[in-house]
């Protein structure tokens, strides 16, 4: 049996990851395949926690002249559709899951408390975060590093719909040039769009490993745990 690299882990999906191209908000079958990857990671003995994005419904900057703060309320709360979504796969894969929102909402899921967080993990349970940090200005990508700090995740894996860190955006540049390993101060002295900066700045001040890699292959989660050799690594000096 593969022995997992990691114990306890923070998976970041993006809105775009569990639409997966399809017409529509969520792409059920996808996130099924998700939800039996996940499950093979926690019957490894992996803790696994997981904080979505809702790029597939709304995002703040998709509000145009609305005032930001209203915006990006509406992009939280659909955060949590797509959590309470995620959160019925992986029951139906025989996990047993539960969602935290970082705003109360007590007839839908509980709210976010570290140490209930933890204890969960602890019990094997899957953790879906929803709502972001509950204020506006600041983008799931931070919500996950600021989560994985608290919940005591060894890492972020950032689940994105490109395999890898590049010097450029490859889809652009033909030339760009995938990187497997980086600083997080090689990624904001170069201004890569990894993820947003205050994320990155984070990560750094607070010692949290980022593995990036693509979600071509819902597998690639699976892989990744055990030690496979993709994506980039962001990380200290």
């Amino acid at each position: 049996m593969e022995t997992p690299i990691y114990k306890r882990v923070l998976l970041k999906l993006s809105g775009e990851a569990i639409s997966n191209g399809k017409d529509g908000i969520l792409n059920f079958d996808y996130i099924s395949e998700i939800a039996r990857i996940i499950k093979k990671c926690v019957d490894s003995k992996v803790e696994v926690a997981v904080l979505v994005g809702a790029g597939n419904i709304w995002r703040g900057r998709s509000g145009g002249d609305m005032d930001r703060v209203k915006a990006d309320h509406m992009g939280m709360l659909a955060t949590c559709i797509n959590a309470i979504a995620l959160q019925e796969a992986f029951i139906r894969a025989g996990l047993d899951a539960i969602v935290m929102t970082s705003v109360e909402m007590s007839a839908f899921a509980k709210q976010f408390v570290r140490d209930d967080a933890i204890k969960a993990l602890s019990e094997g349970k899957v953790v879906v975060f929803g709502g972001g940090l509950g204020i506006p200005f600041v983008s799931t990508d931070t919500a996950s590093v600021v989560r994985a700090a608290e919940i005591g995740a060894e890492v972020v894996l950032m689940a994105k719909n490109i395999d890898a860190i590049y010097t450029a955006d490859p889809r652009k540049d033909k030339n760009a040039q995938k990187i497997s390993s980086i600083t997080y101060k090689e990624v904001l002295a170069r201004g890569l769009q990894a993820m947003d900066s205050t994320a990155t700045s984070f990560a750094m001040d607070n010692n949290i490993s980022i593995h990036v890699f693509g979600l071509d292959n819902c597998e690639n989660i699976y892989n990744v745990i055990m030690g496979a050799k993709m994506g980039t690594v962001v990380k200290g000096e």
